[in-house]
């Protein structure tokens, strides 16, 4: 077993021979223990992650420990979402293998022409999905969690997009927003508005995103639609 310098600094300290008759007071303090101790801790190498490449396409990967090129508004982290409650412990942003390649891969293409994404929303817990349908049981805007939703299944997301210095691009709607303004067929809109709705689609149907027409934010990717519920639970800090 390798054995750290600062660990074997702590063991020498902690445990080192001590002198017949050694005076207790030049014991070392029980805080100074405890602050090698989190020193040692805090030196710790942690196990570096799998490749994506290594990872069967359906498991769950964090996106963040991927790419650092998305940034994230996780709104049901939140009570900023038309629950107007908060339903994830802590805002995460997990999805399928694939889909999370897929998004790189998207976001590679967007950040070539000056932008990224932004998410809202990525895989949600099927007893989250219990959650919202309790409290809002509208199987038009919130799907039945007994048959679940392509959320569900880690291969949908909500998104937007933003300029590379963090300028939030104007969508005619905010996020979960349920009115005509919001769908994809919707044209009567300023022309900056079309235009970044069309570069986000055409971008992501690219990748193997498909969008819903009712919700210019939402894309499913097309190779998940298949992949079971799931309840995969994250850890909160």
């Amino acid at each position: 077993m390798k054995i750290t310098f600062q660990l074997l600094l702590l063991l020498l300290l902690l445990f080192g021979c001590k002198e017949k008759g050694q005076d207790k007071s030049k014991e070392i303090p029980i805080e100074v223990k405890e602050q090698l101790v989190d020193t040692v801790k805090a030196a710790e190498v942690k196990k570096p992650l799998p490749s994506l490449d290594e990872l069967a396409d359906t498991t769950f990967v964090r996106l963040a420990d991927y790419s650092s090129d998305f940034t994230f508004d996780m709104r049901y982290a939140t009570s900023n979402n038309f629950l107007k409650t908060q339903v994830y412990d802590c805002p995460e942003c997990y999805t399928r293998n694939k889909t999370a390649q897929a998004l790189i891969a998207a976001n590679a293409e967007l950040m070539k022409k000056g932008f990224r994404i932004r998410f809202f929303d990525c895989y949600r817990p099927n007893s989250v999905q219990y959650k919202m349908w309790e409290i809002y049981p509208n199987p038009q805007y919130v799907a039945n969690p007994d048959k679940g939703s392509i959320h569900n299944r880690g291969g949908a997301v909500d998104i937007t997009l933003e300029t590379l210095d963090g300028k939030v691009l104007d969508m005619g709607t905010d996020f979960d927003f349920f009115g005509r303004e919001a769908h994809h067929d919707y044209f009567e809109l300023p022309e900056e508005v079309l235009r970044n709705r069309a570069l986000l689609k055409e971008v992501m149907e690219a990748h193997g995103f498909w969008s819903v027409r009712t919700e210019w934010w939402h894309y499913n990717l097309g190779k998940a639609t298949r992949d079971p519920v799931a309840n995969f639970n994250w850890t909160c800090p």
